[in-house]
């Protein structure tokens, strides 16, 4: 007698377990997390004496495999290494971007050598990232888990964020160069031994149905250019990344204008992470229970005014006390769109498109990031109002984007059978 198949969802435990410390692990180890991202930060400016146009540079700079993740993604759908697909992702990168690692914790740490040893693992770790998001979106896809993993997700990468501005000054302090990166040497091996794992809730059978199936370079360009879905999803994150007035100059009116110290904005934005992490549990819950478009419809009207309580931060402890409902706010929005992107993607194409809306995110955040300064600067005395302004108005034309979503696709709740899929 033939076994029968589970039906999707069924397996959603096993699938939760895998992909919980996988997300952890990638996201301490991300170059641009504010563990790797600080560290590194403070010894350019306490080691080697570099002006603050010489960071953002070098921050800038060493993105760029970020801002180009798209190609990396087309990668991980078009090879397939030793046969193991993203697995094999894993057990090549991943200990090429420790080796890296370990290089730059055996030289004498200087400009260049930091610039060129981070350019490199930024390069490298694309790779896994790719493998990392195109596989998910693959499960979510198939097994219609897409909601609870965007909710996972969110939750994993989000407590290496505050972890990371909560101890990065201080293991800034009292690690050398050489211990930090040996640290996170360590990590990387991590993912590679991930790859050694193959639980048949996650790898049976997934590349074998027709969700996971694609063509040649040409055909899957096309196809994922006439992909209508995939454009709501990388819109959205452009504008909601997009919040010029959240980053640098934020930070300069904490310090500056109401004379908090350095360690203030640390807290603020490690608070402010922690706090999507109740609503993202919402999220979860909520997502097996009501159609992804009412989750997107009101998780964007409830964002919209998220970052206009700073307009009325008027001392240090008040940006604490708001961080926690402005994170709040952000959370359901945040879910549905990740949510959205994993229902999105086009057949054989799942890390293509998750690698585009990656590379938007970061891209779009530095974009705003340097707009909200120019705005910030262009007025002494209402600058920092001006970038709240800027950032409602950013989000507000979210809403029309809503209209690009394909119906059926947003129709169903978590776990439902979706007819598009």
């Amino acid at each position: 007698m033939e076994k029968r198949s589970d039906p999707p969802g069924a397996r959603a435990g096993p699938v939760f377990l895998y992909f919980g410390p996988l997300t952890l692990l990638v996201y301490l180890v991300l170059p641009s997390s504010y563990l790797l991202d600080i560290a590194t930060s403070y010894m350019l400016k306490n080691q080697l004496h570099a002006s603050a146009m010489q960071v953002s540079t070098f921050r800038l700079l060493t993105a760029v495999p970020v801002y180009l993740s798209v190609v990396f993604g087309l990668t991980r759908d078009l090879w397939n290494p030793f046969g193991l697909r993203d697995r094999g992702f894993f057990l090549i990168f991943a200990p090429l971007t420790a080796g890296v690692f370990v290089w730059l914790a055996l030289t004498e740490v200087s400009y260049a050598g930091l610039f060129a040893g981070m350019l490199l693992v930024m390069l490298s770790f694309r790779f896994i990232s790719a493998a990392y998001q195109g596989l998910m979106a693959l499960v979510g896809q198939e097994q219609l888990v897409s909601g609870r993993l965007s909710a996972l997700w969110n939750i994993f990468s989000t407590l290496p964020y505050v972890a990371g501005g909560l101890a990065s000054g201080y293991l800034a302090e009292h690690l050398r160069p050489r211990q930090t990166f040996l640290l996170v040497a360590g990590l990387t091996m991590l993912i590679a031994a991930m790859g050694l794992w193959k639980p048949r809730a996650v790898f049976g059978h997934a590349y074998d149905q027709p969700l996971a199936r694609g063509s040649n370079l040409l055909g899957d360009l096309r196809r994922l250019v006439r992909h209508k879905a995939i454009y709501a999803p990388v819109l959205m994150m452009f504008l909601f990344q997009f919040s010029p007035g959240s980053s640098t100059p934020l930070q300069f009116y904490l310090t500056n204008e109401l004379h908090a110290s350095d360690a203030i904005y640390g807290y603020y934005s490690a608070i402010f992470s922690a706090s999507f992490i109740p609503i993202y549990l919402l999220y979860g819950f909520l997502c097996k229970r009501v159609p992804l478009r009412k989750l997107l419809v009101w998780g964007t009207i409830i964002a919209v005014p998220q970052m206009i309580p700073l307009a009325f931060i008027r001392s240090p402890n008040a940006a604490l006390v708001l961080a926690v409902p402005m994170g709040m706010m952000g959370g359901i929005v945040f879910g549905a769109l990740y949510d959205l992107a994993m229902r999105s993607c086009p057949p054989g194409l799942q890390g293509t498109l998750m690698m585009l809306v990656d590379g938007v995110y970061l891209l779009s955040y530095r974009g705003g990031d340097v707009l909200g300064s120019w705005i910030y600067g262009s007025s002494p005395t209402h600058g920092f109002q001006y970038c709240v302004i800027a950032i409602t108005v950013v989000y507000a034309s979210i809403l029309p984007v809503l209209l690009l979503v394909p119906k059926a696709l947003v129709a169903t709740a978590d776990g439902e059978k979706n007819a598009v899929l």
